[in-house]
Formats: structure tokens, C-alpha cells, sequence
């Protein structure tokens, strides 16, 4: 059964390029006129004004190039301008208008003067660009535009349309009212609204389809493309207040991005993930296997902190679903506090503070000592306990620590071979473990014994880690002098009312768990974490995945690249080399990791292959997810 024939009708300014060519020409014109950015912003208004259908294309025209005062010569650095100005989804497709430049019109109100240049390199030649011409005087000077093409008119596309008597459907591919209303006029079958530069309200209304890239233009009409399924149709979901440049990043590379301030409960989570591809948290939300189960189209997580215990990483492996954290992102946050937190506990600052807030004036030494020459203990000599050395060290403490792995020392930091001995010689303890289940209530009342009688304590870490109870009798008791706490063993999902046994208490510093709350940290986690996304969701790429894996490959041109998730048994391998010789595919490229449990492949073919291996790929036993990334 034969194909129907099929014409594609493209747009030139704001779709083909993301500009509009004669506010970039303004731009070269009137380079050294003194009323230049006045002038300029009149063009873009009278091209809006033409674009929306507010005046006579006609009218447009006219006005705009007679403020442009513009000559031949600067034709060529226009051209040059438009060159690096292309739609970036048009760049990423040139193979379909190689592979299609039969079926490809150029119909523009621009002028054929610059676009052949341009559509040229897409190999769509002059006579397939329906476009206006310039008049030019004796001096080269553009003085106008031949006003016999029906192009140079109000609705001028309607006609031109209709005089190129094409056979088959007629699909057009615009940003504004001259696009839109070939459909109405009924010469174009189907109109699709681009947006990838500008979204135009009534474009939008109007359109058969909203295409925010060519890569859902091609999706929709089953084309050749960059990439096998387009970024806006994958769902992020971001929780919990995450910062917008998390939001911008993700959306800016074409994805479809929602934003909720809060977190979500079990049951609304299992209700709105079973859409969403990307689910970005921070550390209230619980993934639980029931969460997972429900989310039939996740393929990662984003935890925007440090701890990844509110998400099940197992049941997210069995699943196919890759996690990424935030593992560096606050550390210098963290390590502030802590360092802000020791010095106003020495000094006995928060009771100073509060005895002034009650009205009262009580100046003096007792109690309050330097931290130069005071011993600081380190439970925990990761990525914010080294980091917290340092700086502690460069303010004079004498610094040791104790960690369960064997860590090199920074600075003049000494190894305590057990924490009875680091406890029994700090005059602060800090602690700074991972939050492993085993370390639930770690620190105990036999832990408060065997410190340094008048001794401090901070925890920024897990607010599992520390007997609050055991705390609080040790704090009565003055064994310890002071605390700072800022995570608790339960803690509220949302802002607002909290208790907890340590509110009152003298010379204890509480804070709601804002230990790496800070812009700075939070626009570093809202960098870090959507690029280890799109690394993943764009290229396969899994390096610093905490529960998978880890595989980085260079993105492949003239290839496509599958992504292969299974259960880590035998014969795997075999089995997917077996089908790709079966159909004969050319392998440029194939990596395999493995763990315990899941194996994870990439592999790279020849563009040109049988579809119907992909079927074949995923019907491998032990399979648990699929998916063809270009």
C-alpha cells in the first residue's frame, strides 16, 4: 500500500532560524546610529504587530524597511549572522531535509536575497524557496520589495499556496498569523505551531499541533530524527521546593518540567507518578517499593541533597531506575554552620542572645572560652568531615577524628583508633556519619559518658544518629555544656509546628535542618543534579549513580544507541549479540557494566537497521528495561 504523499511548508524567521532576519539586519544596520536600540525596538513592535495579524503584512513591510536604511553590502554578514542563528532542533535534524528535500518548501514573507544562502546548506534549492525580493536603487540602497509577488500582501501565503497547486496533504510548519491561516483558508491541511523561539498565543489557539522542536514534528508524522522520543514529552516532576535553576536547566533543554513547593504523600505520589520519567526530590519525599511500582515510565531519580535513605535504591535497581544525589553540592554549607555553631557555643552566645531578647543585661567571662588550642573530634572523616578539618585547624583547633574506614589525614588531623578515645579527648564532637540504618541512635547515653565532662556536641548529620532523650539528660545533668542540632529522628514534611524534648534547654543551638540551606548550595545542587539527568536521559550516562553501574560513552554521530537493562545472570550478553548478528547490525560501539544485580549495556549501531530488532532486544529474558536513546 503506497504512502500518501506528504508536502512540508517551513517558515523561515522564528522557525527555520530563532530569529527574525530584519531585526538581526537592524542590529548591522544601524550599528553607530545614536537612536539605535529606539529604532530597534520599533522594528520588533511592527514585526509583532505583522506577525499576529494587528496590520497588513503590507504595512509592515513598508515601515520596517525604511527604518532599516540598509544596503546590498550588508546582505552578506546578515547571512553569516543567520548561519550561527538556526533553530537548534533544525541543526540536530539536517538528515531529514536531506533525506526528504523533495517533499520540503521554503514559503516565507522574508526575502529570497537571504534565506536561498541559508536553506541551500539543508539542501533545499532556490526554486523550493517562495519568498520576497528587495528592490535595490542605482546605489545598492534597499528602497522595497517587488509588490507583484503575492507574498509581499496581507495573507499573501494563502495565495502563494494556492498557485503552487501541490498534489497530496499540505503540512505547515509556522510561528505566526500568516502560517495559521493557510489552515483556516483551507489550503493547508495541517498546521502546527512552533515554539521552540517565540510561543504566540493565537499561533498556538490555531494549531492542528503545538511542536515545541522539530523532534515532536518528526515524532508525530513517523520521520527520521535526531533522537528516537522528543524532550518534551518527558515529564520531570521537582518536589519540595527545588531550586528554579534546577527548573530552568531541565526546561531549557527541551524537557517538560512541573514544580511543587512541597512533598508529596504516598498515595498522591503513586497517583502522579505514573506520567513522569523524571522525579527530582529532596529529602522528605519517601520512595517507597509501592511509589516505584506505580511509576510504570520513571527512568531516574534526582535526590537534590546528600542522603538517599528516603528512596528505596534496591527496589529502584530491580526496576531499571537509576539514582542520582548531590554528594559535594553543600559540604562547604554544612562545614559553615558547623564551624559558626562551635564558636557561638563556646562563647555561650544563643544564652547571651536570648537573656537580651528577655530584657536582661548579664555580661560575663564565665563560660565563654576561645576554640584556638580546644580539641576537636570528628566522628565520620568523609567529604564535610575532612572539609570541617581543615577549616577548623586554620582557626587553631587541635584536630582528631574517627571513621570505620581507613581515611588519610589532612593537615595535622591525628586518627583516633576508636571513638572511646576520640571522645574521652574533645572538647567538641562533631558529627558528620552516612545515614546507614546501623547508625540509628549511635550516639547514646554510653556515648555522653565517656566525653569530656563540660564538652560540646553539634550534629548537622542524620537525626537518627543521636538518643535525643540520652541528650537531654546529659544536657541537664551539664556532662554536656552545649548542643547543636539541626536534624531530628522525625521531622515534619512540610514548614510549620515542631517539638521536640531539647526545646528550652540552656546553651543548645536548634535549627530546622538547614544545614546546607544556603543559595549558594542550592543553586550548586540545582546544577550538579539535572546535568547527571540529562547525561543520563540524553546519552545513557551513569557515572556517580548511586545504585547503578557506571558507564560513560561519547555521544555517536551516524549511529544509534540502545540502552539494555537486565538481571545480572549469565549469558546476557551473548544473547543480545546473538540478535544483533541475526539482523545483521554493524556494532560501532558497546560497553557493559555489571553489579550484584542488574547488568547495564550500551551499545551503538549503524544508523540503518531493522526495526524489528528492537522488539527482538526487548523480548531477551531477563530484561527490565529498553529503550533507544537516538
Amino acid at each position: 500500500m503506497e504512502t500518501a504523499q506528504k508536502n512540508y511548508i517551513f517558515d523561515f524567521d522564528s522557525t527555520l532560524t530563532s530569529v527574525e532576519a530584519l531585526d538581526v539586519l537592524a542590529e548591522i544596520t544601524l550599528a553607530n546610529n545614536p537612536k539605535k536600540e529606539e529604532i530597534i525596538n520599533e522594528i520588533q513592535e511592527i514585526t509583532n504587530l505583522g506577525v499576529d495579524g494587528e496590520i497588513s503584512f503590507t504595512e509592515s513591510l513598508e515601515k520596517r524597511i525604511k527604518l532599516l536604511n540598509a544596503h546590498q553590502s550588508n546582505l552578506e554578514e546578515l547571512i553569516e549572522k543567520l548561519r550561527q542563528q538556526l533553530s537548534s532542533s533544525i541543526e540536530s535534524n539536517k538528515e531529514f531535509f536531506e533525506k526528504f528535500s523533495d517533499d520540503i518548501y521554503v514559503v516565507s514573507c522574508g526575502f529570497k536575497e537571504f534565506i536561498d544562502p541559508i536553506v541551500k546548506d539543508y539542501n533545499i534549492p532556490s526554486n523550493r524557496v517562495y519568498a520576497n525580493t528587495f528592490l535595490f536603487d542605482e546605489d545598492g540602497y534597499i528602497i522595497g520589495f517587488d509588490e507583484e509577488n503575492p507574498l509581499s500582501q496581507h495573507n499573501g501565503k494563502i495565495q502563494c499556496l494556492k498557485d503552487m497547486n501541490l498534489d497530496g496533504e499540505i503540512q505547515v510548519i509556522g510561528d505566526g498569523y500568516s502560517d495559521y491561516v493557510t489552515r483556516k483558508a483551507g489550503v493547508a491541511d495541517k498546521f502546527f505551531a512552533f515554539t521552540e523561539n517565540v510561543e504566540r498565543e493565537k499561533a498556538v489557539k490555531k494549531a492542528d499541533h503545538v511542536t515545541p522542536n522539530l523532534d515532536e514534528f518528526l515524532f508525530v508524522n513517523d520521520l527520521p530524527r535526531n533522537i528516537s522520543y522528543p524532550k518534551n514529552r518527558i515529564k520531570i516532576l521537582l518536589l519540595e521546593n527545588i531550586h528554579s535553576d534546577a527548573f530552568d536547566r531541565l526546561a531549557d533543554d527541551g524537557f517538560s518540567v512541573e514544580i511543587l513547593s512541597h512533598s508529596l504523600s504516598e498515595d498522591d505520589l503513586i497517583e502522579k507518578i505514573k506520567d513522569i520519567h523524571v522525579l527530582g526530590i529532596r529529602s522528605k519525599t519517601q520512595v517507597t517499593p509501592k511509589v516505584i511500582k506505580a511509576a510504570k515510565k520513571l527512568l531516574t531519580i534526582g535526590a537534590f541533597c546528600i542522603g538517599t535513605k528516603q528512596i528505596d535504591l534496591e527496589t529502584c535497581k530491580e526496576h531499571g531506575i537509576v539514582v542520582f544525589n548531590a554528594p559535594y553540592s553543600n559540604t562547604r554549607s554544612v562545614v559553615e554552620l558547623a564551624i559558626g555553631e562551635i564558636i557561638m557555643l563556646m562563647r555561650s552566645v544563643f544564652p547571651r542572645s536570648t537573656e537580651i531578647h528577655n530584657g536582661q543585661w548579664q555580661k560575663t567571662a564565665k563560660g565563654s572560652r576561645e576554640v584556638r588550642g580546644k580539641k576537636l573530634g570528628i566522628v565520620g572523616y568523609g567529604n564535610i568531615g575532612k572539609q570541617l578539618s581543615v577549616l577548623a585547624e586554620a582557626m587553631g583547633m587541635n584536630v582528631y577524628y574517627y571513621d570505620i574506614e581507613d581515611r588519610l589525614a589532612l593537615g595535622n588531623a591525628q586518627k583516633c583508633s576508636s571513638l572511646e578515645e576520640l571522645l574521652s579527648i574533645s572538647d567538641v564532637v562533631s558529627l558528620h556519619v552516612d545515614d546507614n540504618a546501623a547508625n540509628r541512635n549511635f550516639f547514646g547515653k554510653a556515648q555522653f559518658d565517656q566525653m569530656k565532662d563540660g564538652a560540646l556536641l553539634i550534629n548537622l548529620a542524620r537525626g537518627f544518629v543521636v538518643d535525643i532523650d540520652a541528650l537531654k539528660v546529659a544536657l541537664e545533668s551539664k556532662k554536656v555544656a552545649g548542643a547543636a542540632i539541626d536534624v531530628y529522628p522525625q521531622e515534619p514534611r512540610a514548614n510549620g509546628a515542631f517539638e521536640t524534648p531539647l526545646q528550652g534547654l540552656n546553651n543548645v543551638i536548634l535549627t530546622p535542618h538547614v544545614g546546607g540551606s544556603t543559595e549558594e548550595a542550592q543553586r550548586d545542587i540545582a546544577d550538579f543534579v539535572p546535568n547527571k539527568i540529562m547525561a543520563y536521559v540524553n546519552s545513557g550516562n551513569t557515572v556517580d549513580a548511586v545504585n547503578f553501574p557506571n558507564i560513560r560513552l561519547p555521544r555517536q554521530t551516524n549511529a544509534h544507541r540502545f540502552l539494555h537493562i537486565h538481571k545480572n545472570v549469565p549469558g546476557i550478553m551473548a544473547k543480545v549479540n546473538k540478535v544483533l548478528a541475526k539482523y545483521e547490525l554493524n556494532v560501532t560501539g558497546q560497553y557493559l557494566s555489571t553489579d550484584s544485580k542488574v547488568g547495564y549495556v550500551i551499545v551503538d549501531v549503524d544508523k540503518e537497521y531493522n526495526k524489528k530488532v528492537t522488539s527482538a532486544l526487548k523480548k531477551i529474558e531477563n530484561t527490565i528495561k529498553f529503550r533507544i536513546l537516538y
